[in-house]
């Protein structure tokens, strides 16, 4: 059985081990693949491990052996799913390996536009308090979450971390999702529109899809409350940067802290010198601890494939 890994830079750039999978066949394994390598390298392959490179139609209809997808990932939308299913291809993502690690980020976004640490600290690193005439000064102001409402636009496991995260710093919490919910004692199931009205901090934690594309836009800002603060751990392309930018600019969104880009990497970067504007490359599921779960259930979902008992296929 030939296994492929065709991008697990990002995944292990040299700290963990690939010998769990390693010892399940013959195994090659890269650390990137340009779409013109693609196909020299996975033609023979029977297990095809990948994280972000495309796995379309065309390419897929070039693999006569191929008989098993692997995702190094939640999201499965580099995938032509339809295809991969009419060939009876399994197609296994990792469930639930980054939920705390994401959550973690999300609050340190929060808590970046709340407090301004990286700002205070640049400004003390720069001289400005040994030349202050007071004890202490501020650079932005500091906002208290106590008694404030963050509202969460999708409500997965993710989302519900960041629930409980909220909670416990006596935000109100509400959430929406496609399907209505009953309060989980933790969110308050709200209308998108009740949730951008109502929210002093509004979180994406959706998926990408047609329906989610650009959700948050020019529209969606209008509805909510002058300085209201946005984080995206979600996927770049829910939000419309352009409009992000220009709240930001016009102070009707008071901060922004994403750590996903419309396009990873960025070519431009529309949002670079708004005003309270953080951003991260994409690093919230990349704890150490996140990319071992990963790992590991990568390996379980191949040994469950070879054993007959597929798991964790995504249709």
């Amino acid at each position: 059985m030939k296994i492929v890994i065709l991008d697990g830079y990002t995944t292990d750039e040299g700290s963990l081990s690939w010998d769990g999978l390693a010892k399940l066949g013959e195994f090659e394994y890269y650390e990137r693949t340009l779409p013109e390598e693609r196909y020299a390298r996975a033609k023979d392959a029977e297990i095809l491990i990948a994280n972000k490179v495309i796995l379309d139609r065309e390419f897929l209809a070039k693999l006569p052996k191929l008989k098993y997808i692997g995702l190094l990932s939640t999201g499965f939308n580099t995938v032509d799913i339809e295809y991969a299913k009419s060939k009876n291809i399994p197609v296994c993502n990792i469930p639930d390996y980054s939920t705390k690690s994401v959550a973690q980020l999300t609050l340190a976004l929060l808590l970046e536009l709340t407090m301004a640490v990286g700002n205070h600290n640049a400004s003390v690193t720069n001289g400005e308090w040994a030349k202050s005439k007071d004890f202490c000064y501020r650079v932005q102001d500091i906002i208290e979450l106590d008694g404030k409402t963050i509202g969460l636009i999708g409500y997965g496991a993710i989302a519900k971390a960041v629930a409980k995260i909220a909670k416990a710093l006596g935000m109100n919490v509400l959430a929406n999702r496609r399907t209505q919910f009953v309060s989980d004692g933790v969110a308050s199931y709200a209308s998108l529109d009740e949730l951008y009205a109502q929210s002093d901090v509004i979180s994406m934690h959706c998926p990408m899809n047609a329906d989610s594309d650009k959700l948050i836009d020019g529209e969606a800002i209008a509805k909510m409350k002058n300085g209201v603060l946005i984080i995206n751990t979600a996927r770049g392309g829910v939000v419309d940067e352009t409009a992000i930018r220009q709240g930001l600019d016009s102070g009707k969104i008071g901060g922004y802290g994403a750590d996903v880009l419309s396009c990873e990497p960025p070519k431009e970067i529309v949002l670079i010198g708004a005003p309270r504007c953080y951003i991260t490359p994409h690093i919230a599921w990349a704890s150490v601890e996140a990319r071992s779960r990963l790992m590991d259930i990568a390996v379980d979902n191949v040994k469950a494939y070879l054993s007959g008992k597929v798991k964790n296929c995504v249709y």
